[in-house]
């Protein structure tokens, strides 16, 4: 089913969609180096320019921006409707093209690849990928349909809600096309699995280029690269040296490099020395996990994923939680402030702002506060109504 949401009014089409398992979608390939700031990026009461490789499409004009919408499974139906109740009190002039899939047999429907190429920009919710199933995450066929490369992930302790560790300030960057999220496995003999792990110089030097133009832009004073290389030395090795390269190029940013289980250890001991850190895929998505929980929780942060082209933002850690979906709960954050990244993607500044600083305001006065969080026993409802109480 698709529904076409112009905010203040819905119109409805219903039909039957195809699916796309891994099509590729060509687009511009022009060097990062070579391309501009993109969006203003202002999270936690800050202002970020962040750097990406991607032209604006959109500059929020008199007509609403077309977004494509996937509100995913779990917890994501009500998040992303709690994100629509604040975008339509804020008068935000986007126009959400939803579509409610789950069937990970059926991969990414065609309509849904068809409406992201057109718009480029994309909210998406959770998608749950099981252990026994033989599908392939939807997250994945996303990634690596539109060479959504770039995976940024910003940690920092907010006003209002209580963590172990002061002073978290972290930007993970991970490669998010290859590594051990290939898919390449294979049975060699019964009982004998291979899995193969990708790394290439090509995206090594892209994810290490785009980690060190986000610091300089960002005016952030260090990154660490995240590897493995004492053991895989080829792969992670051919990564590492790839970031030294890369490093060389920028004498001003600090550089080092850390073994990605001394990192785990590092990130729950110390987490205020890190700054900047880009890795590969797998450690990517364990150290973004450390540094929400670290932070704050996963219905905190948002997170972005860039292609040349395109961008689609969502949760950070992307968990469904389907043992609370529909139980009015879940806590709205991460999914509100992705819509707030978005929209600094689309240069609508003043409303992301807006957005931003309600959401804040009501973590901050901590009178509110969704059962995730610590004191918290407010239903996600309440917290979408005290958000919009806040806006101006």
């Amino acid at each position: 089913m698709v529904l076409v949401t112009r905010l203040g009014g819905v119109s409805r089409l219903v039909g039957r969609v195809g699916a796309v398992n891994g099509s590729r979608w060509i687009h511009g390939t022009a060097a990062l180096a070579q391309q501009g700031v993109a969006y203003n990026e202002r999270l936690f009461g800050h202002l970020e320019t962040s750097v990406n490789s991607f032209p604006i499409l959109h500059t929020g004009g008199v007509h609403p921006v077309p977004v494509t919408l996937m509100p995913g499974e779990g917890i994501g139906l009500e998040v992303a409707n709690s994100m629509i109740r604040v975008f339509e009190a804020a008068d935000v002039p986007v126009e959400f093209e939803r579509f409610e899939f789950t069937d990970l047999d059926e991969g990414v429907p065609d309509a849904v690849v068809a409406s992201f190429r057109k718009n480029g920009v994309a909210l998406k919710g959770p998608f749950n990928t099981p252990v026994k199933s033989k599908s392939k995450s939807i997250n994945i066929i996303l990634r690596t349909t539109f060479d959504l490369f770039a995976n940024v992930v910003h940690c920092k302790n907010i006003p209002g809600v209580k963590t172990r560790h002061p002073g978290v300030d972290v930007v993970v960057i991970r490669e998010n096309t290859e590594g051990e999220y290939s898919g390449l496995e294979h049975e060699t003999v019964p009982g004998v699995v291979e899995s193969l792990k990708i790394i290439s110089r090509e995206k090594s030097i892209r994810i290490a280029e785009y980690a060190f133009q986000y610091a300089e832009r960002n005016n952030r004073k260090k990154v660490t690269a995240v590897h493995k290389a004492n053991i895989m030395k080829q792969s992670d090795g051919l990564f590492l040296q790839c970031c030294k390269e890369v490093a060389a190029k920028y004498p001003y940013i600090e550089f080092d490099n850390m073994i990605v289980d001394n990192t785990c250890m590092q990130m729950a001991s110390k987490p205020q020395q890190f700054d900047v850190m880009v890795m590969p895929n797998l450690y990517g998505n364990i150290i973004t996990n450390i540094a929400c929980g670290l932070a704050g929780g996963q219905g905190l942060f948002p997170g972005a994923n860039f292609s040349p082209t395109a961008a689609i933002f969502e949760q950070a850690t992307r968990h469904a939680a389907k043992s609370i979906g529909g139980m009015d709960v879940a806590n709205p954050s991460a999914t509100i402030l992705a819509g707030a990244m978005m929209l600094r993607y689309l240069k609508l500044n003043e409303q992301a702002s807006g957005i931003e600083t309600a959401l804040l305001e009501v973590l901050q006065d901590g009178k509110v506060l969704t059962p995730d969080l610590p004191g918290g026993k407010a239903k996600l409802s309440d917290f979408t109504k005290a958000v919009i109480a806040k806006l101006d």
